[in-house]
């Protein structure tokens, strides 16, 4: 029992991850309608950026403490892809108003070949290391609940809870706040926002800084686990079944999912693996998606949509 309560923890974990990218996605469709295929590039671009500053600031200032220089490094990340998301809004989204969804998925498909390309060429392409303090040494919890307790790698429940609080914070400021209380207005019906004095372009530059701080985030944790290099952004990819899963215009859909399919991919892994050959959990979150494309289209948590002619 203790090693199956292992196992599905150790997909709640991965799976918190999973829907912290996949808030990312759901962020961007609902205040602008695109389905932000550059996500994942995002979450490179701003691994890049601050595993990068990390190292040059002390070169540069002289810092000693790593603590200072990689909360320097984050907020110089920061800013480097609030930049960017003003970048795109002014370059791309507000010249495409109102285009075809296609023309909108082309553009972000354009955006995330051009992040890979700018981060290689101005940080690099070798393999960083993204060193927040995290320990990674094991712990047994339930010692006296289960024979041998259940093993728990640190830094996976200290980056499960990091995730947690972010989504929590996100579902409180979409909920709570007057920028949030816009945003939602934005994602309901652009045009009726923008008659009661919204500025579209204002709250687009806004919710893609939002998922701008999301990716760097997910981006830090990540290369925290598996160092920051160029694969990164297929690992995020990895929220695309997410979303299909909970819905594109659900924050909750995007939580739940993600826990489902991270729980899905270590049991299957685990007890379907040794029948089936290695492997599962690169692609049973997307088998998984498929099914409920065929079944439920629009998600657990999405709106449906009907056309009455």
């Amino acid at each position: 029992m203790g090693f199956v309560i292992e196992t599905v923890f150790g997909g709640l974990m991965t799976g918190m991850l999973y829907s912290l990218i996949a808030l990312g996605f759901v962020l961007i469709y609902k205040a602008s309608g695109v389905f932000n295929f550059a996500q994942g590039a995002m979450v490179l671009f701003a691994a890049l950026a601050m595993a990068r500053f990390a190292e040059w600031i002390p070169q540069w200032t002289g810092i000693s403490s790593p603590l200072l220089a990689n909360l320097l490094g984050f907020v110089a990340a920061f800013v480097v892809m609030v930049i960017v998301a003003w970048l795109i809004e002014r370059l791309a989204l507000s010249r495409l108003v109102n285009q075809e969804g296609i023309t909108l998925l082309m553009a972000t498909l354009g955006i995330t070949y051009f992040l890979e390309g700018a981060g290689q060429m101005l940080f690099g392409s070798d393999i960083y290391k993204i060193d927040v303090g995290m320990p990674k040494d094991p712990i047994f919890l339930f010692e006296k609940t289960f024979e041998g307790g259940v093993l728990v790698n640190k830094e996976d429940l200290y980056a499960a809870l990091i995730a947690a609080a972010m989504v929590a914070l996100l579902a409180l400021f979409f909920q709570k706040t007057a920028t949030g209380r816009a945003l939602r207005a934005v994602a309901d019906d652009h045009q009726a926002a923008q008659s009661i004095g919204i500025p579209l372009s204002t709250i687009w530059v806004i919710v893609w800084s939002v998922a701008g701080f999301v990716a760097l985030v997910a981006g830090i944790i990540w290369g925290s686990k598996l160092g920051v290099q160029f694969s990164l952004s297929l690992v995020a990819l990895k929220a695309l079944p997410v979303v299909i899963l909970g819905g594109l215009t659900s924050v909750p859909g995007a939580i739940i999912g993600g826990l489902l399919i991270g729980v899905g991919e270590k049991v299957s892994e685990v007890y379907l693996g040794p029948m089936l050959g290695g492997g599962i959990e690169i692609w049973f979150a997307y088998v998984l998606a498929l099914l409920f494309l065929l079944v439920r289209p629009q998600g657990l948590f999405g709106e449906k949509i009907i056309d009455r002619v």
